[in-house]
């Protein structure tokens, strides 16, 4: 070998290059693989900290460590049309063919639970599964195919997608390289859903092997395609993050350890002036790792003015089983109760019509049998002060298999404000106004490939006599754990670069969706509010109205058709303020005093 810069001749050479070592790490191992070169032997050539040849980090999805994890097509017998990729999981260790919940929820398997004990190195353990048999097993190629004779329930199969080979495990050894070509790609829409026991013998068989020296991964030829086996790691550096590859992670003072470094460890920069120096957020809750990851998710404003913003699913959960039975039987029971009321069914209507001729609900379209979905449960409640107007709400908590949409989001942090802050300040100033914002959860929409999840059964053309067919909402609902956050959270985003007095309005006098504000003058009050009002228009397309004031000045300056709903056809200059209710104090603004309403209520 010579070296790349002068030409010398050996791989010393190389190591002792000292213009080839200034070159970027990457570059560096890209020529070496490029040229054949030994990383044994020019290991030199590189920092004492940089072993490794990163094979476990190219971007086509590699592992550091792999098992006998392979691709292929399961279908139904005489269906194989219907045929689905999966990754199956090869292990002599086990007696028995197991499946995830997923692929029997896939296939629409709902025959009775089986209750079977299942043995791992953590002991034995009674559980239940569903059974199913009749499906065909075939490799990509369609070389070879075989009957499942018998498949259990069980969500204990290892998840580990570092452990699928590819093809660039393959490429970079050269005892297997002549085998990349017969290891597919990693497929992103496949799950390991399978594990393929002692039960099916001949899908164990080694048709063919190739092996390399002590320590490297070998690759093993079975009926269902080629598997490689081993620590894929060139350098040895990188070991898996569980228990059974043994990950080792290197800490801020460059000791080795088998824990992964916790995400919330404190450090103290080189050169800080004063650790003890006070800040304004010293006595104020930090955020949790989880609440950054909400804040993180990806808010932005869509094209046509809304904020779009995400749902904020936790990390590592289990997909969701397909909870369409139990939706509909839920909407069939909503059904009949509503046809037994028709004050609270007309209510029910009027309100499923403004979701829908908001655009903020809109026909499901289909999707792919394997394609995961939620289906959300409805009920009406209504408010005991408003006994006229009735409130739908989405049961994101009903359990359906042990899950829940809410069980799998992130709550998000608590950024409401103090609430008896807000009615001090609201006290502070002579002139007063309050105002609501319409729609608070629908003003953020929700990406067009997460509303799968936000998916319902109501009435073709909102006709109650018409059958139940699959809607979805677009736009964060109430019933969702995390919708306050999200609204929130949006609601001060929207306002970020704007006036400062608009800023301190949104994010410091609003409850929810609530506003409280005082000034010095009635010129300062219309001018904040309209102000306020119209950046969020242009920002975000949200409204700001229902406004009452102490101040007949305030309530002249503004749009009537934006005033509280008791003021709008009030003779202004000579009727009597009406008493509005706000954050559920009772408001007299004709006297600018806060009163007290009590109901006696007999009981026997």
């Amino acid at each position: 070998m010579r070296c790349p810069i002068h030409g010398g001749n050996t791989a010393h050479s190389l190591r002792e290059c000292h213009k080839f070592r200034k070159r970027p790490y990457k570059e560096k191992v890209d020529y070496l693989f490029k040229h054949g070169y030994c990383l044994g032997c020019c290991g030199g050539a590189f920092d004492s900290s940089t072993s490794c040849t990163e094979v476990c980090n190219v971007p086509q999805n590699t592992s550091k460590s792999c098992a006998k994890i392979s691709l292929i097509k399961v279908y139904s017998e005489g269906q194989p049309y219907r045929a689905r990729h999966v990754y199956c999981v090869i292990d002599d260790q086990s007696n028995q063919s197991l499946a995830s919940s997923f692929f029997f929820d896939a296939f629409g398997e709902s025959g009775p639970e089986t209750e079977y004990v299942l043995s791992t190195c953590t002991g034995r353990s009674v559980t239940t599964g569903r059974k199913a048999s009749g499906y065909i097993a075939q490799s990509l190629d369609g070389s070879y195919t075989h009957k499942l004779l018998c498949l259990i329930e069980c969500n204990e199969i290892s998840n580990n997608r570092d452990e699928i080979p590819s093809k660039s495990v393959a490429r970079h050894y050269s005892h297997l390289a002549d085998i990349q070509d017969y290891i597919p790609e990693i497929d992103t829409g496949a799950n390991i859903d399978i594990l393929i026991g002692r039960d099916l013998t001949t899908a164990h068989h080694m048709l063919d092997q190739r092996v390399g020296q002590d320590g490297l991964p070998f690759g093993q030829k079975l009926p269902f395609g080629w598997v490689v086996v081993g620590n894929v790691c060139l350098g040895k550096v990188h070991q898996p993050e569980i228990v059974s590859v043994m990950k080792t992670s290197v800490l801020t003072d460059e000791r080795a350890s088998y824990l992964i470094p916790c995400d919330s460890e404190f450090s103290v920069k080189e050169g800080y002036p004063d650790i003890f120096q006070r800040s304004p957020g010293d006595e104020k809750l930090g955020l949790s790792i989880q609440d950054k990851k909400f804040m993180e998710s990806g808010f932005k404003r869509s094209t046509d003015g809304f904020w779009e913003a995400p749902l904020p699913f936790k990390d590592c959960r289990q997909p969701l089983p397909n909870n369409h039975s139990m939706a509909l039987r839920r909407a069939m029971s909503f059904d009949r109760s509503l046809r037994s009321n028709p004050i609270k069914c007309k209510q029910v209507v009027d309100f499923m019509d403004k979701l829908l001729v908001n655009h903020h609900a809109e026909l499901a379209p289909k999707l792919p049998a394997v394609s995961e979905r939620w289906y959300l449960p409805m009920f009406a409640v209504h408010h005991p002060k408003k006994p006229e107007r009735v409130r739908v709400v989405f049961d994101s908590s009903a359990k359906y298999k042990d899950s829940s949409l809410n069980s799998v989001l992130l709550q998000g942090s608590d950024i409401l404000n103090n609430l008896f802050g807000i009615l001090l300040r609201f006290r502070k100033e002579k002139v007063a106004a309050t105002m609501d914002v319409e729609h608070m959860f629908y003003n953020f929409k929700v990406p067009e490939k997460q509303r799968c999840y936000l998916r319902f059964f109501w009435h073709q053309n909102n006709d109650i006599d018409q059958p139940l067919i699959e809607y979805q909402m677009n736009r964060h609902v109430f019933g969702n754990s995390t919708s306050p956050s999200i609204a929130n959270y949006g609601f001060r985003k929207i306002v970020e670069g704007a006036d400062k007095d608009v800023q301190d309005l949104i994010n410091e006098n609003f409850y929810v969706d609530d506003g409280l504000v005082s000034c010095k003058t009635v010129d300062q009050t219309v001018d904040l509010v309209l102000q306020a009002q119209q950046t969020l228009q242009d920002r975000g397309r949200v409204r700001l109205h229902k406004f009452p004031s102490n101040s007949r000045y305030v309530l002249n300056a503004l749009d009537q058709a934006d005033l509280a709903k008791n003021l709008k056809d009030l003779d202004l200059g000579t009727a009597a303020l009406p008493t509005q209710r706000s954050l559920r104090l009772l408001w007299n603004t004709e006297s600018d005093s806060f009163i007290f309403s009590v109901n006696q209520v007999e009981k026997p």
